[in-house]
């Protein structure tokens, strides 16, 4: 398949909602183009606005750095429960290159959601797993890790990463 381009904040399209996959939607070229780019960039996740699609899904694979590759795809993915705890941790974004933020999130979700074969799945996830899917999911309501923090917290945030991405220039 193909290695699809990343959009990087603060790219407009990074910030938009998307709108469900249509039922019976052909998305088997997308799906695959997609977890290429994910494991190609190397990532754990990867959302249709991150490269361009503003649909509601996204890839995921929280085993593949430490053991075989275990790809979930999520098309129109509905967060039903969130647990009340919340645990802080540092998240990369791939759309975010060369810079770590601290989000609060709760440390268990249940989602529903289609598999790449359009069959309905719900499943409780938690620990890392549950982090990815609100980090993905978030990317869906067109929100980023920025999103998430203190006015003083983003501004460093961002200084950090326009410094990163003009040493990368």
């Amino acid at each position: 398949m193909s290695v699809l381009s990343i959009l990087k904040w603060p790219d407009k399209r990074l910030a938009t909602p998307c709108i469900p996959v249509a039922e019976g939607e052909d998305l088997a070229t997308l799906i695959a183009d997609m977890l290429d780019t994910m494991y190609d960039a190397p990532g754990r996740g990867l959302a249709g606005p991150q490269v361009g699609v503003l649909k509601r899904l996204f890839v995921m694979d929280v085993d593949w750095k430490t053991g075989p590759r275990n790809p979930l795809v999520m098309v129109n993915p509905e967060i039903l429960w969130r647990s009340e705890d919340s645990q802080p941790g540092e998240e990369g974004c791939l759309s975010i290159p060369g810079v770590m933020t601290e989000v609060s999130r709760p440390t268990q979700v249940r989602l529903r959601w289609r598999d790449a074969t359009g069959a309905t799945q719900e499943r409780d996830f938690d620990g890392f797993a549950a982090r990815c899917i609100q980090h993905e999911y978030d990317h869906l309501d067109g929100r980023v890790t920025f999103d998430h923090l203190d006015e003083e917290a983003r501004t460093a945030a961002e200084d950090r990463y326009r410094l990163h991405k003009d040493q990368d220039a």
